[in-house]
């Protein structure tokens, strides 16, 4: 840059974005025309964009848990039941509640259903009664008694001219309720476990599934069950596929009515009522077990709108599948545990992976926040890094081994390597800078290993070659540390690894046999994380005892110490090419560093626990950090806008004030009033106040323009006053605006005024002051006088004598 140009570092940065869980378990809805999805999370109810992932909350005001809630089937009438025993509905595209009202249930409410019409709304509670409510005319009209225990599944007939209710409860029974007579006039009784959802074929057919691993299909006229279709696993929901549409791929080849099950081995299959046979089954990415699991499908439904089948699983994973070929459309991840560490990912860093508390990875796309679970580790992934060019990854877990990943052409990843060695899980990898050679892993065992990618894998991968991971031995491995190795980074050549231990060293070892160059000492807890400097021959270490040091490679000494975490610095990053660093802490606060001058010139808190990921993009213009609050944060640098923001509130502040000038010139002291007040200039104010005084009618000039003053524009003259008043030279003016404010305001609204206690209590003493000072000069003026007449009479008496 030119001699007079000054380098401008990054000096805060702003959240562009916070990926937060946006789903605790519970029913998911989705709209009629599928684009938005409600999700309960704990006390508010999320609604989240399909396409784009945004969301919006609603949130009640009574800080209870939601235990249902339900969509009208016109999209319109949104109502929600929290464990206050409050039910709510709501206008959802505004976020308000329009209408609150005692749900008269003892108990919280389970279930909740609209009938066809979105007139009558069915609650059934924890308390073994459903209660009818008319939508419209805001009235309960039915208290149907009789179920056994939660009644957690309530369904309106779909023919509304029938006007019948069904449902179950622990019973393990179906009940069938006539709303003309309130009685229950039928029971459907078949299964031996928890019934989990009703479908309705057509006027006289309904499909109900259990936990009792079968389907059972009844006919509504005999109220009789025509068929038993055993699943051989626990059935979460059955929907009827349409009868319209070609669904010959999920092997439907006659007609007749089909169903899709999901249930506890997290598997969708497709069954043909009229043999009871299973036609297809989906395949997956996982071993499926035989138990539930995580994988397990909670909910499954249909939106015939979009022709797609929507799946929710325990680990709180929501997809989108076609309906037709049960291709995967779209998967959210409603929720991610402590997250452990993320990486920008893709060539333009389009993508972040993640590692969450699991085995799996997730891999999001920023866009549209769809989300590719990655299988392969068995235990938890412990840290991720990125080689260069943003498309391969590496992997590493509790379970002893790491993986190396690549992303191809359409954003999919898949697993083209895995390495075995390490006696106990490895906690910590580093990629090569330059290419895309070899990988570094330290692990609890205390060892470093170096492990090379023969350059076949490297093209095989490329032109998407390989079906089954291959296998990675390592070339090197050294026994590093007396203590867990907590971070291992490559130097920008390729030449040198860094590690740091919980034995309060770091180490620098040589690339090519992993010999030993050197030991960094001076830390007084365990070090966390080390990083190469991208410009110098700099190592930048972070520590538990709260300091980050920079150490130089020639002599090993410390060349700097930055102080000012008051909490353990888990990761440091090199941004602004190699002059700041960033730092996260243990406390959720995140530090900027400016290394030429030894200060910390941000201090950002964007968690509420351990930030443990942390890392730039290639631009150096977004950060993204992770933490313990399972919450992500993306970070955009705002230093450029904010320092317009306030060159341009500077020129404006500028003009204003030659505006004020002008106006006082003028003689227009109304807007001279206000301007002085809106650039917050007491002393301006009093300037114009005092000029008001000075003409003719003053007292009355300036009390019309107190007056004409608006409300806050009075707050804050009554701020300024209050100042003025402290000072003698000042203090007739700060006494005729009271004495207007108190003439023309009554005392009711002077009290709504802000601050109006302070101010009273301020004023009084310094105005009792003045009243005794003017008291004292009133009493020695009275004096004077008094001495000025006797010395009068005294002089006019000889005068007299002379004259005689």
């Amino acid at each position: 840059p030119p001699a007079g140009a000054r380098l401008s570092f990054p000096s805060s940065y702003a959240v562009s974005r916070k990926m937060e869980p946006f789903y605790k378990g519970g029913r998911v809805q989705i709209n009629r025309d599928g684009k938005f999805m409600f999700c309960p999370c704990g006390t508010k109810l999320n609604v989240i964009d399909v396409e784009t992932g945004a969301l919006h909350s609603l949130r009640q005001d009574d800080e209870e848990d939601i235990s249902s809630f339900v969509l009208s089937p016109d999209d319109e009438i949104l109502v929600t039941g929290s464990r206050a025993l409050l039910l709510k509905q709501w206008k959802w595209r505004e976020n308000k509640c329009v209408r609150t009202w005692k749900a008269v249930h003892t108990a919280p409410v389970a279930s909740m259903a609209f009938d066809s019409t979105s007139t009558l709304l069915a609650t059934g509670g924890c308390d073994s009664t459903i209660k009818i409510w008319d939508m419209i005319k805001q009235y309960c009209t039915h208290n149907l008694k009789g179920s056994s225990g939660v009644v957690h599944l309530v369904e309106f007939h779909p023919d509304i001219s029938r006007l019948q209710l069904f449902s179950s409860s622990i019973d393990y029974k179906i009940r069938i309720w006539d709303l003309n007579s309130s009685k229950c006039v039928a029971l459907l009784d078949g299964h031996f476990s928890a019934v989990t959802s009703l479908a309705f074929a057509d006027g006289n057919t309904l499909i109900s599934s259990g936990r009792d691993k079968i389907c059972m299909v009844w006919d509504l006229k005999t109220r009789e069950s025509k068929r038993t279709v055993p699943v051989y696993e626990s059935v979460e929901a059955a929907i009827l596929l349409p009868e319209k549409g070609d669904f010959s791929q999920l092997g439907v080849k006659k007609q007749g009515l089909h169903f899709v099950t999901a249930g506890s081995k997290g598997i969708l299959k497709v069954w043909e009522v009229a043999t009871a046979a299973c036609v297809y089954t989906q395949p997956v990415p996982f071993e499926s077990k035989e138990e539930a699991s995580e994988r397990s499908l909670t909910q499954c439904m249909l939106v015939p709108e979009r022709n797609e089948i929507v799946t929710v699983s325990v680990e709180h994973n929501i997809v989108l599948y076609d309906a037709q070929t049960l291709q995967l459309r779209k998967q959210l991840a409603g929720y991610n545990d402590e997250v452990l560490d993320v990486k920008f990912l893709g060539p333009g860093d389009s993508h972040i992976v993640v590692a969450t508390n699991s085995p799996q990875l997730k891999v999001f796309e920023l866009a549209t926040s769809h989300c590719q679970i990655l299988y392969g580790h068995t235990e938890t992934v412990l840290a991720l890094d990125v080689f260069r060019k943003g498309l391969m990854f590496v992997s590493c877990a509790k379970d002893k081994s790491l993986r190396v990943w690549r992303m191809n052409k359409d954003g999919r990843v898949i697993c083209v390597a895995q390495g075995l060695g390490h006696a106990h899980g490895v906690g910590a990898v580093s990629c090569s800078r330059l290419k895309e050679s070899f990988i570094v892993t330290s692990s609890q065992d205390c060892t470093i290993k170096i492990w090379n990618i023969p350059e076949s894998l490297a093209s095989k991968a490329k032109a998407a070659l390989i079906s089954s991971p291959e296998t990675l031995h390592a070339k090197v491995t050294e026994r590093g540390h007396d203590k867990d190795i907590n971070s291992v980074t490559v130097s920008p050549n390729d030449k040198l690894i860094a590690t740091g231990s919980q034995d309060r060293l770091a180490k620098l070892w040589s690339c090519s046999d992993c010999s030993l160059l050197g030991v960094f000492t001076g830390h007084k807890r365990g070090i966390w994380c080390v990083q190469f400097s991208p410009v110098d021959q700099v190592l930048a270490t972070s520590s538990a005892d709260g300091t980050l040091k920079l150490w130089g490679l020639q002599d090993f000494s410390c060349l700097k110490t930055f102080e000012g975490h008051d909490a353990s610095v888990l990761k440091i990053i090199f941004v602004s090419r190699g002059a700041q660093l960033l730092s996260s802490g243990s406390d959720g606060l995140l530090k900027l560093w400016t290394i030429k001058t030894n200060e910390c010139v941000k201090t950002l808190d964007g968690h509420e626990d351990k930030i443990w990921g942390l890392h730039s993009n290639k631009q150096d213009d977004m950060v993204v950090t992770a933490s313990s609050d399972s919450c992500i944060t993306l970070w955009k640098d705002v230093t450029e806008t904010e320092e317009k923001e306030a060159q341009a509130k500077q020129e404006e502040q500028i003009l204003k004030e030659q505006e004020l000038s002008n106006l006082l010139h003028e003689k227009r002291y109304l807007k001279a009033l206000g301007l002085a007040i809106s650039l917050d200039r007491p002393h301006t104010v009093l300037m114009v106040v005092k000029a008001i005084l000075k003409e003719t009618d003053g007292r009355k000039h300036l009390e019309e323009n107190i007056v004409r003053l608006r409300k806050d524009q009075k707050e804050a003259v009554l701020t300024f006053l209050v100042t003025w008043n402290t000072n003698s030279r000042n203090c007739h003016e700060a006494q005729a605006v009271i004495e207007t404010l108190l003439k023309h305001e009554a005392p009711d609204s002077l009290l709504q005024y802000s601050g109006i206690k302070a101010a009273v209590e301020s004023l009084l003493p310094y105005t009792e002051r003045h009243f005794q000072r003017l008291s004292r000069l009133l009493q020695a003026s009275m004096f004077i006088d008094f001495m000025w007449q006797n010395m009068r009479l005294a002089d006019a008496a000889q005068q007299e004598d002379v004259t005689l």
